[in-house]
């Protein structure tokens, strides 16, 4: 795949999986660490290093004991949504600032790393290379490809989603509805990350919250992958 070089004010779809298809993440707190990550390297200053707390309940980010001293927050690109599965991730973002794209995923790769290899005693990249970068210039793939990214974790329980022969539309959507690991429950109004993305721009775009759940079980029962398989890594 050619690289390309993000511009300011284009959305781009962005994704990248463990190293030989390994698992990036082995519990809940590595979730929460990469998703904790996903916030703190979105910006353009300098940022110090931060207090973790070591255990995590409820919703939201955990608590953070922040540098007082700490300009607030620039940031590099919106975090339009975002899915983690155990051995890859899936970001939709509109670039903020010029380069935004690169530093902030610099940012996120190295820090999410370095955090990896000590806790868990390794050394050695943990991504498959450089993160894959896809331009999104097309509406009806902007149309398509967040109910794709939210669907993702249905390889955890229904595989058969991405071939229409899906049981169970009601287990399927709830499942969808508490995996915490997704921007999609902050998109149907069920509080999980919510300052992590900025929502306005497809919420806008796809009408309300209540549209996108609807539109989501509509895309599930009428999977429409090859409307964006140039742009969704299958």
């Amino acid at each position: 795949m050619e690289r390309i070089k993000p511009a300011t004010g284009e959305i781009y779809h962005i994704y990248n999986r463990g190293v030989e298809k390994r698992n990036v993440f082995l519990e809940d707190f590595d979730y929460l660490r990469f998703i904790h990550d996903l916030f703190e390297f979105n910006d353009k200053n300098f940022v110090p290093k931060l207090y973790i707390p070591a255990k995590f309940s409820g919703v939201g980010l955990p608590k953070i004991i922040e540098n007082k001293e700490r300009k607030p927050r620039k940031l590099l690109v919106e975090i339009l949504a975002f899915c983690l599965m155990p051995n890859h991730f899936h970001l939709l973002v509109k670039q903020r600032l010029d380069d935004g794209v690169a530093k902030f995923m610099q940012k996120l790769g190295t820090g999410y790393t370095n955090y990896f290899n000590q806790k868990y005693e390794r050394v050695g990249a943990l991504f498959q290379g450089k993160y894959k970068a896809i331009h999104i210039v097309r509406e009806a793939h902007l149309l398509h490809l967040p109910y794709y990214i939210h669907l993702n974790p249905l390889d955890l329980i229904a595989p058969e989603w991405r071939d229409r022969k899906i049981k169970d539309l009601g287990v399927a959507m709830g499942f969808l509805e508490k995996y915490k690991w997704s921007s999609y429950p902050d998109y149907i109004g069920k509080k999980n990350f919510p300052s992590v993305t900025q929502r306005d721009f497809l919420l806008d775009f796809f009408s309300n919250s209540e549209a996108y759940k609807a539109g989501m079980l509509a895309w599930l029962k009428e999977i429409a992958i090859e409307e964006i398989k140039e742009i969704s890594f299958e």
